[in-house]
């Protein structure tokens, strides 16, 4: 399946079965896979579609995504080793989509032996997509985005209210509750850096290549290069360039 057909995928499925659902779902239509952890029948069903869709194109393929996880938690470790893989987290942000916020997204990434070759954020509510090749660069709604850029003065979020506040130089305020808001942001120029708890594939790959495409770095505090299959690793930072990341993360390693 080609780049372009991959996003009319994920734009089919929201049509289909998430953008009907915001600010329409029933009581009943919203769980908890854990508490304070939702999902809701748009997270299900549009996993569930695009996950067929891909296998319908590839049967070898593995696909990962984030609520099939919740009934196989080893899935993901299977990442590093396989062939081919995408990662589906077909709401991301569920959250704010049961709140009734338009800041949530789709989002797909695909692998090639545990290396990130192409990504897709789309955001159903804001019409706005994201796209990204290794090697090619990203594009927002087919335009080719610039490198990003470090200001002397850095706005950078982070997804722990506990850490919000000020540490060294830095004011951490909150990201958006949803990483496929919060990496456009990044590439935008919104903010410069992202400080995460944990690194979830179908919530970090994505945005991961984007942000390298357009020259930043993401890794962990102790300078790890994220990739998948370093689950177990805490404080991950998302900066618009090396040189912020360098700025940023000594300021906040202690954190964790």
């Amino acid at each position: 399946m080609d780049t372009h057909a991959v996003l009319e995928l994920m734009r089919e499925v929201a049509e289909e079965v998430i953008t009907p659902r915001f600010r329409a779902l029933d009581a009943d239509q919203v769980m908890e896979k854990n508490p304070g952890d939702l999902v809701t029948v748009a997270d299900q069903e549009a996993e569930g579609l695009i996950t067929a869709a891909l296998l319908a194109d590839d049967p070898g393929v593995l696909v990962v995504g984030e609520e099939a996880t919740a009934s196989d938690p080893e899935l993901p470790t299977r990442l590093p080793g396989a062939e081919r893989a995408f990662t589906v987290d077909p709401v991301d942000g569920t959250k704010n989509f049961v709140h009734g916020s338009p800041d949530h997204a789709v989002m797909l990434s695909e692998l090639r032996r545990g290396e990130v070759v192409r990504a897709w954020i789309l955001h159903p509510a804001h019409g706005v997509a994201y796209v990204a090749e290794r090697g090619a660069g990203v594009e927002r709604d087919g335009v080719a985005m610039s490198p990003m850029t470090t200001p002397s003065d850095l706005t950078v979020v982070t997804s722990s209210p506990r850490l919000e506040g000020r540490h060294g130089d830095l004011d951490l305020g909150p990201t958006a509750w949803s990483c496929g808001i919060d990496y456009p942001w990044l590439l935008e120029g919104r903010v410069h850096g992202v400080l995460y708890t944990r690194g979830l594939p179908w919530d970090h790959c994505p945005g991961s290549l984007m942000v390298r495409e357009l020259g930043g770095t993401v890794a962990y505090l102790d300078g790890t290069p994220y990739r998948v299959g370093e689950s177990g690793r805490v404080g991950l930072l998302a900066a618009s360039s090396p040189q912020a990341w360098d700025a940023v993360a000594p300021q906040v390693a202690d954190l964790y």
